[in-house]
């Protein structure tokens, strides 16, 4: 059974510092991109970051740039966010995605609430 949860939100003020996980079991870690989308009332779901199977490319949204940074342990099956100088625009419902293009697979976590205000 295809797993991903995750975990790390909660409220924080403007400025602070964020790391959510996404685990993942029944299906090969390594072999799949991951991602991390966000999507706040009232907008649509977005993507936030990426990484390839083995990490070493990577993507942002600009509007992140330079302030989040997505990693993964292939050993631990485990991708995460790490979201530094938070904004209350960052408020939203973060989300992991696993994907394999060739074979036509896309899995998704159920969110995580991160909350920036003072």
């Amino acid at each position: 059974q295809v797993q991903l949860v995750e975990s790390g939100g909660g409220l924080v003020q403007p400025g602070g510092s964020l790391r959510l996980s996404c685990a993942a079991s029944g299906f090969t870690f390594s072999e799949y991109r991951m991602s991390w989308y966000r999507q706040a009332p009232g907008k649509e779901r977005e993507l936030v970051a990426y990484s390839t199977s083995t990490g070493v490319n990577t993507n942002y949204a600009d509007s992140v740039k330079g302030r989040f940074t997505i990693s993964r342990d292939n050993a631990k099956s485990t991708v995460y966010l790490q979201m530094n100088s938070l904004k209350p625009d960052d408020t939203a419902v973060y989300y992991c995605k696993a994907d394999r293009p060739a074979l036509w697979r896309v899995y998704w976590g159920q969110g995580t609430q991160v909350t920036v205000s003072s």
